[in-house]
């Protein structure tokens, strides 16, 4: 029987390992883009958990964490059946986020995925926004490495955008914190592609969330298709508000 392990390093790298799934791919046996942000979301909370910063722990103490830009470029698409250990690592704040870093890599330390994002920090009653310097329940980080990746920077809307479809939020789309699950929006995203956009061998995806989703809203999903610079962006909007823009490069 095969035990997967879950520890920190000596500099507070968290390390997860697992087996990625079949249900976890799509067609072509890739890690599904739903699933990517799910493992790595799961496995910044679970550091934190693992710290003694549970999610009760927070909301007792009036703090929720939410993901607002998220980078990754990937080596080598993640597949079912590989064998992988998730990495992450809390890196020196930005005045208003938080930052982590991610690595994903098989079990003989092949380089699968490198990511870099940011987190918000806001009241949990409120949503006010609280500055990363008045978050005292742990020792703020001052790592700083390199990353493999694009930055989580704001994502830029082209003016040819077209409409792409629709899709309803549904109970199960939603989690504890009462709005869509982060890792839903990759879903949406890859879902309203055309099917021969779906196929590429993507290099790199970026995601900013913008605006909370709710359950029995409805997402109108918008695209824009540059074969020259082989990206595509997707955003999605509710009403009058973005819920989220996104952007795949591909090969």
């Amino acid at each position: 029987m095969t035990t997967f392990r879950q520890w920190h390093d000596d500099d507070m790298t968290f390390n997860d390992e697992m087996k990625l799934h079949f249900c976890q791919c799509d067609v072509r046996s890739n890690l599904n883009f739903s699933e990517l942000l799910r493992l790595t979301t799961d496995t910044a909370v679970e550091d934190y958990h693992q710290r003694g910063l549970s999610f009760k722990f927070l909301a007792e103490n009036h703090i929720a964490i939410l993901l607002s830009r998220i980078a990754f470029r990937f080596h080598r698409m993640p597949k079912a059946n590989d064998v992988i250990t998730i990495r992450t690592w809390e890196e020196k704040p930005e005045p208003l986020q938080l930052m982590r870093s991610y690595e994903i890599k098989l079990s003989d330390g092949t380089p699968l995925v490198s990511g870099y994002g940011s987190w918000l920090l806001v009241d949990h009653d409120s949503h006010r926004i609280i500055r990363p310097k008045d978050f005292t329940l742990r020792p703020e980080p001052d790592r700083r490495e390199r990353h493999d990746c694009m930055e989580p920077g704001k994502i830029v809307m082209p003016e040819n955008l077209r409409e792409l479809g629709e899709r309803p939020i549904c109970y199960s789309d939603i989690d504890a914190n009462g709005h869509m699950n982060n890792s839903r929006y990759g879903a949406f995203a890859v879902d309203c592609l055309p099917e021969s956009y779906q196929q590429k061998d993507f290099t790199d995806f970026r995601m900013n969330y913008s605006k909370e989703a709710m359950k029995d809203e409805m997402i109108h999903l918008f695209g824009a298709f540059d074969d020259a610079a082989k990206k595509i962006t997707v955003v999605g909007r509710q009403r009058e508000n973005t819920c989220f823009e996104s952007e795949f490069y591909y090969n």
